[in-house]
């Protein structure tokens, strides 16, 4: 089937389509049937969600991230009748990533499980739609060099990080000389206006409850500690090229405007919208054209305000020590930010367990940081190593400091 336009429709992989992102790119799909058409879907466990994408959307594949699920997975297949083809494993996923078939593949797999099969996409020079912050935030340099080798077109999905693009000259070569810094919104999470004495009396309900956003637990955990903001300054320097001190982060409540840019001659240029994924996944699958994407529009007249914060007033260095991690680790030993990933991972996991307390998790990070002196990593065996030994050095201090 061709586009309206004379191309081909893009043939795309969503690796963690059962999550909040897998679900939202779909639904843009969906909305663009002659643009796109679905050729594999991974997932991890939710069998029966997979289950009803299949039947949806008949992908040519359908791959699962362990046997037991992937059989599961085959039998109810067989049973509808389904032509789906049901993998399992790693490797598959990583199989789908730089499958020849494959034009577009979006990068949603939460943590540094889903380094590999963004590494494959990336050597295999795909357009490369990321969602998983850890490409970066793990594989660094490294990463951005399978980038460039592969010729992939890397296009941010983070709304923060789209943000950005949108709002930067059309040529990356000019980006380093024109900004005079990037200045990433948060929304301060569910926590903004808590007393910080109260924070080891925290749920995980009460941190997994967005006043804005609609995401998975671990996301929104990290939103809650504003965590999520430090991995999006170390992600953003990778991004734009830029150094980590012309990186700034504002509270900005309300969630309209998404991230600015300021110039040398001091413009800010910003992108807004409604605090709904689809808008930036659309952007992505569609650029550098637009399209329709199934969010809300802004409505100008029912605006209140836009308000701003410090991260430094109101008592937030207290509330969100974990924020000032992301400039220290960059300017640390390289690896050192895929330590701090490992570490708040594990962490993040042992909150929702109810193993520690919320406010633990600074404790986690901190003390895995100075537990561990990387060595500069040269391979992705190097980075699934350090990940490996920070996950081990988080889980001995959970081990001591656990409740």
């Amino acid at each position: 089937m061709i586009q309206p336009h004379g191309m081909p429709r893009q043939r795309v992989a969503i690796l963690g389509s059962t999550g909040s992102i897998g679900v939202s790119t779909l639904e843009v799909i969906e909305l663009h049937p002659e643009r796109f058409e679905i050729f594999a879907l991974t997932a991890s466990t939710r069998v029966e969600k997979m289950l009803a994408q299949c039947v949806r959307f008949k992908p040519a594949f359908a791959v699962m991230a362990s046997e037991v699920h992937g059989t599961e997975l085959a039998r109810k297949c067989q049973n509808l009748g389904l032509s789906t083809r049901v993998l399992s494993g790693a490797t598959a996923i990583e199989n789908m990533a730089q499958h020849e078939a494959v034009d577009t593949v979006m990068a949603a797999i939460v943590g540094a499980a889903g380094l590999a099969s963004c590494l494959a996409a990336a050597r295999s020079g795909k357009r490369l739609l990321l969602a998983n912050k850890e490409a970066l935030v793990v594989g660094g340099e490294y990463f951005l060099q399978a980038v460039k080798s592969g010729g992939a077109k890397l296009l941010p999905i983070d709304s923060e990080h789209s943000a950005i693009f949108q709002s930067l000259p059309d040529d990356p070569e000019t980006w380093p000389a024109q900004i005079d810094k990037i200045i990433l919104t948060a929304s301060g999470g569910p926590f903004r206006r808590h007393n910080p004495d109260t924070f080891s009396q925290i749920t995980p309900e009460q941190a997994c409850a967005h006043p804005n956003w609609v995401m998975g637990r671990k996301i929104s955990v990290d939103s809650a500690t504003m965590m999520n903001k430090a991995l999006e300054v170390i992600e953003a320097r990778y991004l734009f090229g830029v150094t980590p001190r012309k990186i700034e982060v504002v509270i900005h409540p309300q969630s309209v405007i998404h991230s600015m840019v300021q110039y040398r001659d001091h413009s800010v240029i910003a992108q807004l919208g409604t605090p709904d994924m689809k808008v930036p996944i659309a952007y992505g699958l569609s650029w550098p054209d637009r399209m329709t994407s199934g969010a809300t529009a802004l409505d100008f007249k029912v605006m209140n305000d836009l308000s701003f914060e410090s991260v430094q007033d109101h008592g937030h260095a207290q509330r969100f020590p974990g924020l000032a991690l992301a400039w220290s680790v960059l300017e640390a030993a390289p690896g050192t930010t895929a330590v701090l990933n490992a570490a708040n991972e594990i962490g993040v996991e042992a909150f929702l367990d109810r193993r520690i307390r919320f406010d633990q998790i600074h404790t986690v990070n901190m003390e895995t940081l100075g537990a561990i002196c990387p060595a500069p990593p040269q391979s992705l065996e190097d980075l699934l190593a350090l990940d490996e030994q920070a996950r081990a050095s988080a889980s001995a201090v959970i081990a001591r400091i656990g409740i």
